[in-house]
């Protein structure tokens, strides 16, 4: 029948799509559809509005470990290869200069014993002193007197690589290329998925909220901040709470830095390091960000208590889920940071605090040069493990073994995501008793295996 299928995947950002492209290009399975509650793809976390727009690779993102870089760059190389294969250079893969810096003395003994750990996993990989980022990076070292900066500054990455990328634009690019392998596969559009129910013969029914009915043998659940809350209304994930965390940034006018420029990370913080970089989606201008504010939304709204979630009341209002939350807030430098962070959104207020960090990486910014980038940013969903009682840091899966499997992927969600697509696909084909060529796809990427 017409909406009956072997696998239905629930969310086209970039991770569901790129798991799309992956079973129409590489397996022998026949009918595959796409499910998206918008009117587009790709319009929510993977817009080119909604991250930082780049491949987090594990060479600059100073709270990963050596184990975890070396993990990330096998998956962020592939998608690296696939859209320098398809053409898709200044297209949806641009090139620029990426660096991650130490200020003070206590960053740069940092930064530079991480530069020998790393500089073995990143072929290439470069050390700055402080006349060196001068010369790549003047901004930084400019101080707001015009005269440089005091502090001790060094620096570990690349002065040419292929870093940023428009998540929105490669989503768009998998689909265009599944259209080409499986004529089978289709997209359905304005598809709020509201019920999702395992029949008594095998296989599940999709409900949508206006009532549509899509039949599928699996379901793959990659909807962002949205799988926890369909997990746990299948009766899946109950020992599992949502920290959901809005990131929001900063615009600077002109191309202040010619590349990426991130700060060191606190590892207590599942966030990302205020960083800047100039923005591929709206030239000349220099974005700063993101700031991180828990808020009870599965995604923004252009109004503050707008997309308020009444489903995060039942995951969330949990004894065991408020007591790991509180435990967080017991460590002084977290609570200072989530406050901190709150007042970032407090109009007239939030830039004056903001510029403070901001001239970390700019010491010369003047307030007048910050304009807040509305529209800009968006939702990640934090998972907490009430039975660990922990905040779970990066991916979180949920395996149930019957058809059916939710995936939440926060950063670095869209950077793995052809990496978690090799994984979905080597399950699903496996269930269905298809076949997978996987050779082929790592041939294709260019991944040694």
């Amino acid at each position: 029948m017409k909406n009956d299928f072997d696998v239905v995947i629930i969310g086209g950002g970039v991770s569901g799509c790129a798991t799309f492209y992956t079973l129409n290009e590489y397996t022998d399975i026949g009918k595959i559809a796409l499910l998206d509650k918008c009117d587009k793809l790709a319009s929510i976390s993977s817009s080119s509005k909604g991250n930082s727009q780049t491949i987090h690779d594990g060479s600059i993102e100073t709270n990963y470990t050596s184990a975890k870089a070396a993990k990330v760059k096998i998956a962020a190389d592939k998608v690296k290869h696939y859209a320098l294969s398809k053409g898709l250079q200044n297209k949806v893969i641009f090139k620029m200069q990426k660096i991650a810096i130490g200020v003070g003395d206590k960053e740069c003994d940092f930064m530079t014993k991480r530069h020998e750990e790393f500089k073995s996993i990143f072929e290439g990989l470069q050390f700055f002193n402080k006349n060196e980022i001068k010369k790549i990076e003047p901004k930084i070292i400019e101080g707001l007197d015009g005269n440089d900066r005091i502090e001790n500054i060094v620096a570990s990455g690349y002065l040419e690589s292929w870093c940023a990328i428009n998540f929105e634009k490669l989503s768009q690019s998998f689909v265009e290329e599944s259209a080409k392998s499986n004529k089978d596969s289709e997209v359905f559009l304005n598809f709020k998925v509201v019920k999702i129910k395992e029949n008594p013969s095998g296989g599940y029914t999709i409900t949508s909220k206006d009532n549509r009915k899509i039949n599928a043998k699996f379901v793959l659940v990659n909807a962002g901040s949205y799988s926890l809350p369909l997990a746990q209304h299948s009766g899946y994930g109950k020992d599992l709470a949502c920290l959901p965390v809005a990131g929001s940034f900063y615009f600077v006018p002109g191309n202040l830095l010619r590349g990426k420029v991130y700060g060191v990370q606190n590892p207590k913080l599942p966030f990302a390091a205020l960083h800047g970089d100039p923005d591929i989606a709206i030239s000349g201008v220099t974005r700063l960000g993101p700031t991180a504010l828990a808020m009870p939304k599965l995604e923004r709204s252009k109004y503050l208590f707008g997309n308020i979630s009444g489903e995060l009341l039942t995951i969330d209002f949990k004894v065991a889920a408020m007591q790991v939350l509180l435990d967080l807030l017991k460590d002084s430098e977290i609570r200072n940071f989530v406050f901190r962070n709150m007042f970032f959104e407090v109009p007239y207020f939030g830039k004056r605090l903001f510029i403070k960090d901001a001239r970390k990486i700019i010491p010369s910014l003047k307030l007048e040069d910050l304009t807040y980038a509305k529209g800009f940013g968006e939702v990640r969903p934090q998972v907490v493990d009430m039975s660990a009682k922990k905040l779970e840091l990066g991916e979180k899966k949920i395996l149930t073994n019957k058809g059916i499997t939710f995936n939440m992927t926060p950063s670095p969600g869209a950077t793995s995501c052809l990496g978690n697509a090799e994984i979905d696909t080597l399950e699903i084909a496996k269930y269905l008793n298809k076949t997978f060529d996987i050779e082929r796809f790592y041939k294709d990427l260019s991944v040694i295996k």
